[in-house]
Formats: C-alpha cells, sequence, structure tokens
C-alpha cells in the first residue's frame, strides 16, 4: 500500500515503467514534498485509500507544473514535450481517481484544471497568477480531502468570472475546511511548501 509521503517516489517509479514518451525524462525528486497529495489524503473523504488520493493529487500538480512551471520528476524536456507529458499526467491522474469512484473528487480535479488554465491563460505574469494558482491548489486538496464546502464553491465561481477577492476568498475556504476537519497543520505545511503567504493577498 502506497503511503501518502511516498507519493512522488511511486510517481516516479510508475513513470518510470510505463514505457510512455515521458518514461526517459524521469528524474529523482529530490527534497520535494508531496505536500498537497498529503493535505487531500490526510481528509476524512480519503481515509479508505490515502496513498492513492495522494497519488493523484500529486500526477495532477506534477502535469500542471509541467505546463506553467518546471516538474519534479519529469526533467529535460523540450517545452512541446512538457505539455504532451503535462496531459499525460493530467489523464493519468483522473484515470487514477476515477477508479476510486469518486466522481465529485473527479469534478473538483477538472474544474482545478480549467481554473488553472484560464489563470494563466497568457494575459499575466507567471507572478500575477501565482497567488490565486496557489490558493485554488490549497482550496483544491483541502476539498479533495474533507469535502467542498458552499464557500469553496463559491470562491471557485469568483475566480471564473475573474472577480477580485477570489484568491483570498479561496484561502478562507481552504482555511474553514481544514479547521473544521482538523487539517490545520496539513494545510500550513501545503502552503509553506508551495510557497503561498496569505498575508500579502
Amino acid at each position: 500500500m502506497t503511503e501518502p509521503r511516498d507519493a512522488l517516489r511511486v510517481l516516479a517509479a510508475s513513470l518510470h515503467d510505463d514505457d510512455s514518451v515521458v518514461s526517459p525524462h524521469v528524474a529523482d525528486a529530490g527534497d520535494a514534498e508531496p505536500s498537497l497529495g498529503m493535505l487531500a489524503a490526510a481528509g476524512p473523504r480519503a481515509a479508505a485509500a490515502p496513498g492513492e488520493y495522494a497519488l493523484v493529487v500529486e500526477s495532477v500538480r506534477e502535469g500542471y507544473l509541467l505546463h506553467y512551471a518546471c516538474g519534479r520528476v519529469v526533467a529535460g524536456v523540450d517545452p512541446d514535450l512538457a505539455l504532451l507529458a503535462g496531459d499525460y499526467l493530467y489523464a493519468l491522474g483522473l484515470e487514477r481517481l476515477a477508479a476510486l469512484g469518486d466522481l465529485d473528487a473527479v469534478r473538483e480535479l477538472s474544474d482545478l484544471i480549467s481554473l488553472a488554465a484560464q489563470i494563466h491563460d497568457g494575459s499575466r505574469t507567471p507572478e500575477a497568477a501565482a497567488p490565486a494558482a496557489k490558493a485554488l491548489w490549497l482550496s483544491s486538496a483541502a476539498a479533495i480531502g474533507a469535502g467542498a464546502s458552499t464557500a469553496h464553491d463559491e470562491a471557485k465561481a469568483k475566480l471564473r468570472g475573474e472577480s477580485a477577492g477570489a484568491a483570498e476568498a479561496l484561502w478562507a475556504a481552504a482555511s474553514a475546511t481544514a479547521a473544521e476537519a482538523g487539517l490545520r497543520d496539513e494545510l500550513g505545511r501545503a502552503a509553506d511548501a508551495i510557497d503561498f503567504r496569505a498575508d500579502p493577498l
């Protein structure tokens, strides 16, 4: 059984062995922590298969990083291959989640992927996009682990409508969900790991 803390190692091993276009570019994740996966895995909704939930979230996170930043376990790829590998990892994560039968979490990650594309649509610099993107990841991971709230759904609607205060609303939703589910420490560690700071919002 996969332990949540081993999600990146397991992801790297799986990608290395699956004989895909990604396989030759798999690297050691080094000191990177699967913090978002561990946040989701610690929630009550993931209690039956925490390692699988961590692996799913980190697969999608790796896909996101290949699209908009730099991967942790896939390295040395040109921009075109990075996009292809990112799409492959998105599909891999959603496929694993569908196998768990968690349609609510499938919808949550699908929303995350589409909203991330909106945030990074090219009209914003990476620095300008970062607060909303990080808050979205934190709120979505908390929702996968502990269940989506009305506040979370309203915050996503704000982001979709490009309304002011979306990042603040997402962070508030994440904080409320984490407090209710007893995940404050996990949320704090995940926020630190992705260098999210609520103060400047």
